[in-house]
């Protein structure tokens, strides 16, 4: 069951090491001030989340990824293109943003569809939250700036 469940956790690692890269992207590529603060902030927990599950993933005798995914590179790759050839919107980034946390979102859910120990489980359940509540805020934002074009 360990080397399941450290397959389980690393695949958790590389969604948040993409959200991290997506979100640090988006910070970059924004146009308000205020979502360039939100972006950056979401990256860093992006940050802080992988590191502690590739802590829990030494503490099982796994070996930590420390990468994101080729699928995470593959997006981060057609968003690079989208900003190169014109900019987006901040209305567009948010968009992008929230499809990304749509992936976390169901992966964090396969996650805990698994067999995990309650320690581990707890730090899943306290990061799935965190994901979710990342994701209403992108879309309740993202519908913010939509209806300000409409």
């Amino acid at each position: 069951m360990a080397t399941n469940m450290v397959d389980v956790l690393n695949d958790l690692v590389e969604t948040s090491k993409d959200g991290e890269r997506g979100f640090r992207k988006a910070a970059e590529d924004a146009h308000d001030a205020q979502l360039k603060t939100l972006f950056v902030d979401r990256a860093d927990d992006c940050a802080s989340g992988a590191r502690e599950l590739q802590d829990v993933v030494l503490k099982l005798g796994g070996k930590p990824e420390s990468g994101g995914s080729v699928g995470g590179a593959l997006r981060r790759g057609w968003v690079d293109v989208k900003s190169a050839v014109g900019g987006r919107s901040d209305h567009a980034i948010l968009a992008d943003c929230e499809k990304g946390e749509d992936v976390a979102k169901k992966q964090y859910s396969d996650a805990l569809e698994s067999e995990l120990p309650a320690d581990v489980r707890t730090i899943v359940e306290r990061q799935f939250q965190g994901v979710l509540q990342t994701h209403d805020r992108i879309r309740d934002l993202r519908d913010q700036y939509a209806a300000m074009k409409s």
